[in-house]
């Protein structure tokens, strides 16, 4: 299974019907989007499971759309360019387990100290800049900038100096974490220190395989 992250661009009042069985997240990046009579709007995000159907508004609509298959969709906007793409372990497809959308925001150089997840997700950053060490390599990334974390690879986050930055980030994980938070503190004294980071929990869904 893979966890595909694409960017939809809909134009005035089109409908777009995502028909596949998967689970999936969906951020408005801009512009609104009616689902099943509910609105979402720019910077709101909603988690579905199974067969979806989007109303774009009056402006149209754009999108960041993350799928869980293990196929490419197949039906897709008319507009769509696909961002990243990264495995998901078997062990966490299976029933129970969940997706999570939510984003992350850091101030001015505000830090994610080094650390791990119980799962796999993509960001994709919002607003700002951030420097993502992992693996023995460091990478910067402006908005739009998308990069995918395994989960168990320790990572460290350096936000932008300057500005406030914030991504967001739809992540596969195990049950026993829904509601709370998936991050592990590599160093024992980084544990107990002030974070700078916030959180805002778009929503959860369990898995549909």
């Amino acid at each position: 299974m893979e966890l595909h992250l694409f960017e939809d661009n809909l134009s005035n009042g089109q409908t777009v019907a995502f028909g596949n069985t998967c689970s999936r997240a969906i951020y408005v990046t801009a512009g609104e989007v009616t689902v099943e009579g509910n609105s979402y709007g720019l910077d709101e995000g909603f988690v579905a499971s199974g067969p979806v159907t989007l109303v774009a508004g009056t402006e149209g609509a754009s999108l960041w759309r993350w799928d869980l298959s293990d196929a490419p969709p197949t039906a897709r906007p008319q507009h769509t360019t696909k961002k990243l793409s990264g495995e998901v372990p078997a062990q966490l497809t299976r029933a129970g387990n969940f997706l999570r959308l939510d984003s992350v925001t850091f101030p001015p150089s505000g830090t994610a100290l080094l650390h791990t997840h119980q799962g796999p997700g993509i960001r994709c950053l919002r607003e700002g800049g951030i420097r993502i060490d992992t693996g023995g390599k460091s990478t910067s990334f402006g908005p739009g900038g998308a990069w995918f974390e395994s989960g168990p690879l320790p990572v460290f986050a350096q936000a932008d100096h300057a500005i406030q930055s914030r991504f967001i980030r739809a992540m596969i994980l195990p049950d026993e974490l829904r509601g709370k938070s998936s991050i592990h503190y590599e160093n024992e004294e980084d544990r107990t220190k002030p974070k700078s980071q916030s959180y805002r929990n778009f929503g959860e869904t369990g898995l549909l395989l």
